[in-house]
């Protein structure tokens, strides 16, 4: 892959090594989504604010390594720094854009806060909490927050068919609950179908979570914070091709993403509200992306995502384009403010 870093020379690293803040983008992960994740940070790299020097930290089970200057070095995870051309050098700060495992659920934010190196998403606790379904739309329900009816199943066997059905009805979302990703998620029509979905969740999450169907308009609301306050992206209805918004349909371009959402003003006043009382009530910080349900006019909770997509088909830049506002302005407006 193409990183496109722009400041590719040495002499570049060297006079900038200490006059500017360094910013590490960490990508890659554990998860499925791992060269999604490469995507979104590539994206953010090539439209970083000025003033900073920022570079690409990619994450795998075996390794750490940064990419400085077109060349990969190792990375201490455990001190967040490098080594380049003899010199030690630890960040100033980081943003972490790996979607799920390590990054999504909050285990690299508490490294970090273990080193007092800041960095620019949710916290460690926030994290963890959005990025599992169910625990993150029951904390939510018990806010009175509209949540579909759900199952947690830790195995897979904790629930008959019969019951899952009785309870929840078809169709019906099988979804692995503690994974983070678009993968193992299946919609149910027969009960037939009710083991091989709980069998393709299972092979993705170690907790999975039964939804009912939520029959109505899917719209995704984007909301981050600034010096201005919490502010919302214009809200963006989602078409899927597919039976819904899988990964097919989120990555691979089988959906329409209408900009904005064909819904009424008071659906905009609730979404935008709603989104603005979850990111409040889960202390999330910089950009998060929070997709609904309008049921009725009655927005119903899908799910919190603290790592949307940001390459530059994704959703996120796509509405920041909609309203006219670069990728360089939005991330100079969320480092301004959480640095």
């Amino acid at each position: 892959m193409n990183y496109g870093f722009k400041h590719n020379s040495i002499y570049f690293w060297v006079i900038n090594s200490y006059t500017m803040k360094h910013i590490a983008i960490l990508c890659g992960g554990f998860s499925s989504e791992f060269e999604i994740s490469k995507k979104s940070a590539t994206t953010i790299l090539n439209n970083f604010p000025e003033g900073y020097f920022p570079f690409l930290v990619e994450v795998t089970k075996e390794s750490w390594t940064a990419l400085i200057s077109n060349q990969r070095v190792d990375f201490n995870p455990w001190e967040q720094s490098y080594v380049y051309q003899g010199q030690k050098r630890q960040i100033d700060a980081a943003i972490i854009y790996i979607h799920g495992n390590p990054g999504e659920n909050g285990k690299i934010q508490a490294i970090l806060e273990m080193q007092e190196i800041p960095y620019v998403n949710s916290g460690a606790l926030a994290s963890e909490l959005s990025f599992d379904k169910w625990y993150c739309n029951q904390f939510l329900k018990g806010f009175d927050i509209p949540v579909a009816r759900s199952l947690l199943l830790t195995k897979i066997n904790d629930f008959t068919s019969e019951e899952i059905i009785v309870n929840l009805g078809l169709p019906c979302f099988v979804k692995p609950s503690d994974s983070g990703s678009s993968y193992g998620i299946s919609k149910v029509n027969t009960q037939e179908e009710l083991q091989p979905a709980l069998e393709k969740a299972f092979a993705e999450g170690r907790t999975v979570v039964i939804e009912s169907f939520l029959k109505g308009t899917e719209v995704t609301c984007g909301v981050y914070n600034s010096e201005a306050g919490i502010q919302t992206l214009p809200i963006t209805e989602i078409v899927s091709e597919n039976d819904f918004f899988d990964f097919e349909a989120k990555y691979l371009g089988k959906s329409e993403e209408i900009i904005p959402a064909r819904i009424s003003e008071i659906e905009v006043n609730r979404v935008n509200a709603l989104s603005i009382k979850i990111y409040q009530l889960l202390k999330l910080r910089s950009i998060a992306r929070i997709d609904f349900m309008l049921v009725d006019q009655i927005p119903h909770v899908i799910e919190v995502n603290t790592t949307p997509g940001f390459s530059e088909a994704s959703i996120v830049p796509r509405m920041l384009a909609y309203q006219g506002k670069s990728i360089k302005e939005f991330w100079g407006d969320i480092l301004q403010k959480e640095l």
